[in-house]
């Protein structure tokens, strides 16, 4: 993703910066409103991430002026304003998500992806191919290079989650938070064993493998190591 980052928490941006420049996605930063409203008006974005309260201009405003000069690209507002008046007068600008703060960055990086497929054509073979193994959302089939690979349910909500983040590292905490629904660290080896299985399953038998660890990082599902 191309994503365009308006933030003036030097902190915060480099945070946010940091973490998504290590999923694999392009980041531009603004540090006020002014500036980003003329980033977005000036080059194509597959997402905007805009702080609701910003100097010069704030995000509820530059989403407006955008809207009215027919960009639509998806936009969405990251503020510690969270009553629900707060987040309705967020979307009813024009944004398309509203995420409050704090958040886990996993979720920041969930919701940011699902605006994007949102705004583009839909697959409506509803699948996902990473080289010879493919996923099929609708039969909740898996193969690889035609062969059939059986998987249990949480392998699978793995495997996919990987498929829908092929070539980018997902780190360890990303996959508690989002495949097992913790938000520490339990101290298991829960995410080992489970990687070890799926790697056997969609890996030993083929003379390429995809899913790659990523020495003190992670883990990546890609053709190229």
């Amino acid at each position: 993703m191309n994503i365009l980052l308006i933030e003036d928490d030097r902190e915060a941006a480099d945070y946010l910066k940091r973490g998504l420049v290590e999923c694999g996605h392009q980041v531009t930063h603004a540090d006020n409103g002014d500036d980003g409203l003329q980033m977005a008006l000036q080059k194509t974005y597959d997402v905007l991430l805009i702080d609701r309260i910003l100097p010069r201009r704030d995000g509820l405003s530059i989403i407006g002026m955008l809207r009215a000069d027919g960009n639509l690209t998806p936009a969405l507002i990251l503020s510690a304003l969270g009553e629900v008046d707060d987040r309705v007068k967020g979307l009813k600008a024009g944004g398309d998500d509203y995420l409050v703060k704090p958040f886990a960055f996993s979720e920041l990086l969930a919701r940011l992806e699902a605006l994007v497929r949102r705004s583009q054509p839909r697959n409506s073979l509803g699948q996902y191919q990473v080289a010879d193994l493919v996923l099929d959302l609708n039969t909740h089939l898996v193969t690889r290079s035609g062969k059939r690979i059986r998987l249990r349910p949480r392998e699978f909500h793995l495997l996919e989650f990987f498929m829908r983040h092929k070539d980018q590292v997902i780190t360890r905490t990303m996959l508690l938070e989002q495949i097992w629904g913790y938000r520490f660290d339990p101290q298991t080896n829960v995410i080992d064993v489970h990687i070890s299985r799926l790697r056997i399953k969609i890996d030993k038998d083929f003379s390429k493998p995809l899913l790659h660890t990523v020495r003190g990082t992670g883990y990546k599902l890609s053709e190229t190591p």
